[in-house]
């Protein structure tokens, strides 16, 4: 636990800690949420103020900086992307954190950034884990994430009671940060293909006069059981398209497997297909603000 944290036990006997949330969008405030509700003391900071209140609303502390976060000594936080993570997690931020401090990486980053995110926090003596997530906003209201860890043991060893509390499992897959990160961009690539698998076949079966729906249960029911075909096939069928993880997000994940392919000399040979589907998306008005499986629209809109 960091340093400056006030232990206390919870009326289940368990530690409770003060420690900070950074990162309040969608994955962020159900995250925090969850660990005000095991008991912790839950300090967050948001670029925006509004997440903020309404956490502080349901137990929540305001913290009025990042670096007034860094002082319970546990910094957890979920970040859009590159940039937002290396500007909130500076130098001079990461040099006023009190010593034995832990940051939990728990966004999703691009390999170099990841990297890059490490070695600021080991010149400024502050342990770091990488700690992605797989799973919606209910799958970590339920606090039934899969979470992958990169990062020494003994880190992700103190990490590991918070861990514990929003995700079902956590997998350790090394002790390089990033390993993590690289983790979890092969996972969305997976997840990208099953969203144009699905929004092919469903849009393939439609024009024979086959209901969507009635397809995505055969197919759930049989061959594909995974939440992504059930979960992401319904939406596609229905056209159900409220965003959890718009298209804009899922190009950027996209773009971190490219890059990610270009460092490990790695062949994608339909990626460049998918990234023009996803530009295709982000330019139609209809859907660019939409969950990334409306994709699918632009397979049925180019369907004769």
């Amino acid at each position: 636990m960091g340093a400056n944290a006030e232990h206390h036990p919870s009326s289940k006997g368990i530690l409770m800690a003060d420690i900070a949330f950074v990162g309040l969008g969608t994955m962020g405030s159900v995250m925090a949420k969850r660990l005000i509700d095991a008991g912790h003391t839950v300090h967050v900071w948001n670029r925006s103020s509004a997440a903020v209140d309404e956490l502080v609303a349901q137990g929540a502390v305001a913290a009025a900086s990042v670096g007034e976060a860094f002082a319970t000594g546990t910094v957890i936080s979920i970040l859009a992307n590159d940039s937002a993570a290396e500007s909130v997690f500076s130098e001079n931020v990461l040099a006023a954190a009190p010593p034995d401090a832990l940051h939990i990486n728990m966004a999703t980053v691009s390999v170099d950034a990841a990297d890059r995110l490490a070695e600021r926090h080991a010149s400024a003596s502050v342990a770091y884990v990488a700690a992605p997530v797989l799973g919606r906003p209910p799958v970590a209201a339920a606090g039934q994430l899969n979470i992958v860890a990169g990062g020494p043991e003994n880190d992700i060893d103190r990490a590991a009671p918070y861990l514990d509390v929003l995700g079902k499992k956590t997998w350790r897959v090394g002790g390089r940060p990033s390993t993590a990160n690289l983790v979890k961009i092969g996972v969305n690539y997976n997840l990208i293909h099953t969203l144009q698998a699905l929004g092919e076949s469903i849009n393939l079966v439609e024009r024979g006069g086959v209901d969507g729906q009635t397809f995505v249960d055969i197919l759930t029911d049989a061959a594909y059981t995974g939440s992504a075909y059930t979960g992401y096939g319904r939406a596609i069928a229905a056209r159900d398209y409220n965003p959890s993880f718009t298209v804009a997000l899922g190009l950027k994940d996209l773009k971190l497997t490219e890059q990610a392919a270009a460092g490990n000399g790695a062949s994608l040979p339909t990626a460049a297909v998918l990234h023009e589907l996803f530009d295709a998306a982000l330019a139609d008005p209809a859907i660019a603000d939409r969950d990334w499986s409306a994709i699918a629209e632009i397979t049925r809109g180019r369907s004769a």
